[in-house]
């Protein structure tokens, strides 16, 4: 399957962007079932938007130089859920969750979240789900392919180090180039804020 361009924009469309030279063997379609995943979409109001089922947040994980946003860089956010380094963004125009990283541009990816993709552009450019993490052992969804995160970071490891070595992970659009610090200030949720999302 040749590379490829995917479009992306928040529900209002004041952000948008696209993810450049995808492909599956450029990054990884994964289907995401954890909870903080699917609290993110709670604690914006956006279930209805983001999640599937069963539960389940479509993901594209690829590298970070290979995101551009075209407009609305200003208006995106971000958050840690908990404890955990991953940071989540959203559109604060519109409250859509948009993307994952990690807490900082030194461990370089981006996961965008697919919902917020042309649905049938989507498998055509980036291929099937090739597993689902998290998957509750009660799940009904019929033959859908089990992934540990373990085996997804193995995978994500090569263009981890690319980026590295590269220098890329110094052109990703969520961090600053010479800090390797998010373009907007985190802000975590509190307890209380957490204790309504179980």
């Amino acid at each position: 399957m040749a590379a490829a361009e995917l479009e992306f924009a928040c529900a209002c469309g004041q952000v948008a962007g696209v993810l450049i030279d995808v492909g599956p063997s450029r990054g990884d379609h994964v289907v995401c079932h954890c909870g903080d995943c699917q609290n993110f979409a709670r604690y914006l109001g956006a279930t209805n938007r983001i999640l599937g089922p069963y539960g389940g947040t479509d993901l594209y994980q690829g590298r970070c130089a290979k995101m551009r946003l075209t407009k609305g860089a200003g208006q995106l956010s971000c958050l840690h859920l908990t404890d955990k380094p991953t940071l989540r963004w959203f559109a604060s125009c519109c409250r859509t969750p948009m993307f994952n990283t990690y807490a900082n541009g030194r461990i370089p990816y981006v996961t965008a979240l697919l919902a917020n993709c042309v649905q049938s552009d989507v498998k055509p450019k980036i291929g099937p789900v090739v597993g689902h993490l998290f998957l509750p052992d009660d799940n009904a969804l019929p033959g859908a392919p089990r992934m540990s995160m373990a085996k997804l970071m193995r995978r994500f490891f090569k263009r981890m180090v690319r980026d590295m070595l590269s220098g890329d992970r110094r052109r990703a659009a969520l961090f600053d180039p010479e800090t390797l610090e998010p373009i907007s200030k985190p802000y975590r949720l509190t307890k209380a804020d957490q204790s309504t999302l179980a």
